[in-house]
């Protein structure tokens, strides 16, 4: 395995450590939203208010995008490897206590450090998974690893409901816990991948970065990204249910068979990209994803149905080449702080700042509105990839 992982540029496909890091990726995922199907059994046992129970989803938000901007101090310190083994295990174990917790205030501060903890992983899993792939394998690469969260959103609900039937709420979070742990402790004896620094998040790590245009429109596409996956999923159960009249098993059930159709699209772009080219297929995906968010503000009936099935599968077709884009911004050791800075930005623009915008006019009475203009504004991206300049890597 050494020797295979020694010389990127000319080894085979090594599918064992991509697939490690995805099943890690897929065990992080599930602890952020674990929560969510789980709450209306939470609320009856803990006797908690609906205000109580969103408090969860923001702090757990809100100590995912700390430790997303302070993780290059711990991959600059412990390496990548080691920082990736120690948020497996910190979020499992976060989890045992969220499980273990009667107090409200208690458990909020266990699902923040479940949070920080879960936001360890990506900059270094990006870094690790580039570093042990040959680059023109990326695509793939980023394909195979972004199955993980749309697999997530679509096993959360029936492993909570299927443990459910044996277990309490608080034993499933063991469960999900325990096995976060046991991946860690088994990334770090089989994984196989060699383990090197990251850049702490300084203002010389920094600059190069802030002077490179590159990062700054990746910055925006990683925005408008976020914009067309969390930010509609977040506002479209509302919309069809006070605009459209749908009833909210209908509409729920019209979501999450939607997500079906997600699963094998990120191994799909993965080929495209790596066959057309990172920058075509971004801007094709962003067209695409924006005309049928428009679509959905403007549509009624059949034809909102269709649309509502269609946006998540071109939605979830950006992050695999934008995450390979994003690889290309600076140098190797610059991958991590890429990262650190740009997802944090985007889970605030598009997972707070565009769901707030629709839910604002959806108040005025315009919430249509608020669908298209998100989608005018993923569409305005379309001309940003073409001002991408890639950093040619020597590994």
């Amino acid at each position: 395995m050494n020797m295979l992982l020694s010389r990127p540029g000319g080894d085979p496909f090594p599918y064992p450590p991509v697939f490690f890091l995805t099943a890690i990726f897929f065990l992080n995922f599930i602890i952020r939203i674990i929560i969510s199907p789980l709450m209306p059994t939470i609320l009856a046992d803990m006797g908690l208010t609906p205000d109580q129970a969103g408090s969860f989803f923001l702090v757990s938000a809100s100590g995912y995008c700390v430790a997303l901007l302070c993780s290059g101090f711990v991959s600059s310190r412990f390496l990548h490897v080691k920082t990736i083994v120690f948020s497996a295990i910190a979020t499992g174990l976060m989890m045992v206590l969220t499980g273990l917790t009667h107090n409200l205030i208690l458990m909020r501060c266990t699902v923040f450090a479940a949070g920080m903890a879960a936001g360890l992983y990506l900059p270094s899993g990006i870094a690790a998974l580039t570093t042990t792939v040959a680059e023109k394998n990326w695509g793939k690469a980023m394909g195979i690893h972004e199955l993980a969260p749309n697999v997530s959103f679509l096993l959360a609900p029936i492993l909570c409901e299927t443990l459910l039937l044996w277990m309490s709420w608080r034993q499933v979070l063991f469960c999900v816990g325990g096995a976060s742990i046991l991946m860690g402790l088994s990334f770090l004896r089989f994984s196989g991948i060699r383990d090197f620094a990251g850049q702490a998040p300084n203002f010389k790590a920094f600059a190069p970065l802030a002077a490179t245009p590159s990062f700054w429109c990746m910055m925006l596409l990683f925005s408008l990204g976020v914009s067309g996956t969390l930010g509609i999923y977040a506002m479209l159960p509302l919309f069809l249910v006070n605009e459209h009249g749908m009833a909210q098993a209908q509409a729920n059930t019209l979501i999450t068979l939607s997500r079906v159709a997600t699963l094998p699209m990120p191994l799909v772009i993965g080929w495209v990209a790596d066959r057309f080219g990172l920058k075509a297929v971004l801007a094709t995906v962003l067209a695409v994803n924006g005309i049928l968010v428009s679509g959905i503000g403007m549509s009624n009936g059949l034809l909102l149905q269709v649309w509502v099935f269609c946006q998540p599968v071109a939605a979830v077709c950006f992050f695999p080449p934008a995450f390979a884009a994003l690889s290309h911004i600076g140098s190797k050791k610059m991958r991590n702080v890429a990262v650190s800075f740009t997802i944090p930005a985007a889970f605030l623009v598009g997972g707070g700042v565009v769901p707030s915008l629709i839910g604002i006019l959806g108040d005025k009475g315009w919430f249509a509105a608020g669908f298209v203009t998100a989608g005018g504004l993923i569409l305005a991206g379309v001309v940003l990839p073409f001002f991408l300049t890639f950093h040619k890597h020597e590994e």
